[in-house]
């Protein structure tokens, strides 16, 4: 089976809560529709502890790039593997945790999955004055943008999921906007081409993460602390 939830921000008691509500075993994978936070100090000791943890479990855990977390391919460690019909990085050390290589596709459980990760961190700034650490690559690249659009289509532009971060424009939970903050200083590049991408493609369902909510908008799930079920 295919367990779906949110941002767990390098808290591993959140995952580890979530694998033995739901009685997730090697069998199953976990998907973390990232904002996962294994990588957010690099090759740090803090940042090993919390993969230890995780890994001890010997549950798949496939990690979707969010916006508060270095890329996988900045770490030395991490080579490309291929991982259920797609590409993923994974360290030696750590062969339970996978983490999605944007734009590609894969099959789980018979379904068909594109995945594209990265967003814009609406605490861009306050982590910079901080000295708190921000990852100017955290949105896709045009490059990434590229090879999404080329794996849909070889796709026909039709799969059953899509994984990413954050969603469409159309779909932004507005009650979660930060209050008092300057929307006008926030990029949403990122939303406008998903918006582009949902406008064109023939899909079951997306989820995402990055918006700190549970929620459910036409075929638009969105996952914090809910786990939900393939």
């Amino acid at each position: 089976m295919l367990y779906l939830t949110g941002d767990i921000h390098g808290n591993t008691r959140t995952a580890l809560g979530a694998i033995l509500k739901n009685n997730i075993t090697s069998d199953d994978v976990l998907i973390l529709l990232g904002d996962v936070g294994l990588n957010y100090y690099g090759a740090d000791q803090m940042d090993r502890k919390r993969k230890i943890r995780l890994n001890r479990m010997e549950i798949p855990i496939f990690c979707i790039h969010g916006s508060h977390e270095e890329r996988p391919f900045n770490i030395p460690s991490y080579h490309e593997a291929v991982w259920h019909g797609g590409t993923v990085y994974v360290e030696d050390d750590f062969p339970n945790l996978l983490f999605a290589k944007d734009g590609e596709v894969f099959n789980l459980e018979g379904q068909k999955a594109i995945v594209v990760g990265g967003a814009y961190s609406a605490d861009k700034f306050q982590r910079l004055r901080y000295g708190w650490n921000w990852f100017p690559d955290e949105q896709p690249s045009d490059e990434i943008k590229k090879r999404t659009e080329e794996s849909l289509d070889a796709c026909d532009w039709k799969v059953d999921l899509v994984l990413s971060h954050t969603c469409p424009q159309k779909y932004t939970p507005v009650e979660t906007l930060i209050s008092g903050l300057d929307e006008s200083t926030v990029d949403r590049s990122t939303e406008e081409w998903l918006d582009a991408i949902e406008n064109r493609l023939d899909y079951k369902a997306w989820y995402c993460g990055h918006w700190h909510i549970d929620k459910h908008i036409d075929r638009m799930h969105f996952l914090m602390r809910n786990v939900e079920m393939l």
